[in-house]
């Protein structure tokens, strides 16, 4: 009998889309329940099974003293592990209390904030813990998710786009919002994977008149400086690209670099 791959799903501070994706897989899911041993998965089935795992696939970030330590012990648990999203890779959205006050949300939202035991930032897995892969997206790709699961399985390694997001308009005849309707776009900095690109379906947001957002975090080689600086000279306020930017993925090192930049600039008279 062949042993199959032990798989396991872990959630720390997230929305669970992401792990939403891997169940959202339909007919695929089927195929990849006859090739892994699903092991821990609580989003799915009640049935745990105590590691080690080969596999581990974590959704969600840090923001809270016991996620700390609980991820060191995933860590430990897991031969590999993979980073799934963009609160795991990046923080998520979640990571703009990094650029403010958590005290202040304290005293906004808690009538005793006293109870509420939590850290000042909301950082990706890979600030805590060694990352063997990382799948990124607001939520992630269902079809990167079946390539990564059915590559693992073969001892391969996985391989997802490096490209950017405006390759994938071009596929799909989508004419440029930046260029046609003067949209601040995070096109040219981001990287591909939305959509279905297998079937050149890709780059949704501008397909649809609306600025991509940065869901799958910085491509290789970001220059935010130059997009944001021509943004800037067609007379997009800079606020509007600090928002821009901090967003989905903002807490990526380049994103982050953007936006502090722009935010650090003077205001013009």
């Amino acid at each position: 009998m062949v042993n199959k791959t032990k798989l396991a799903v872990f959630k720390f501070a997230s929305c669970d889309g992401c792990q939403l994706s891997l169940l959202d897989c339909e007919d695929e899911l089927l195929s990849v329940a006859d090739a892994v041993d699903i092991a821990y998965f609580l989003e799915a089935r009640s049935r745990r099974v105590e590691g080690p795992y080969d596999v581990g696939l974590v959704e969600g970030s840090i923001t809270t003293p016991g996620d700390v330590g609980r991820i060191q012990e995933v860590r430990r648990a897991c031969k590999y592990l993979v980073t799934i999203g963009a609160c795991a890779t990046a923080g998520g959205i979640q990571a703009l209390r990094n650029w403010a006050n958590v005290d202040d949300f304290f005293r906004h939202v808690y009538a005793h904030p006293e109870f509420i035991s939590t850290l000042n930032t909301s950082t990706p897995i890979s600030d805590h813990v060694a990352v063997d892969f990382e799948l990124r997206g607001c939520p992630i790709s269902k079809h990167q998710l079946i390539e990564l699961l059915t590559a693992l399985v073969h001892h391969k390694k996985p391989t997802t786009p490096t490209h950017s997001v405006c390759v994938e308009c071009k596929k799909r005849g989508t004419v440029c919002v930046a260029v046609a309707q003067g949209i601040a776009c995070l096109g040219p900095l981001t990287q591909a994977g939305c959509g279905d690109l297998h079937t050149g379906r890709g780059a949704i947001c501008p397909a649809c008149n609306r600025e991509c957002f940065g869901c799958f975090g910085p491509q290789d080689q970001v220059n935010g400086a130059s997009l944001t600086k021509f943004y800037q000279q067609k007379g997009i306020p800079r606020q509007t690209l600090v928002q821009l930017t901090r967003n989905f993925s903002g807490y990526a090192p380049e994103f982050r670099q953007t936006s502090d930049s722009l935010e650090e600039q003077e205001e013009s008279p």
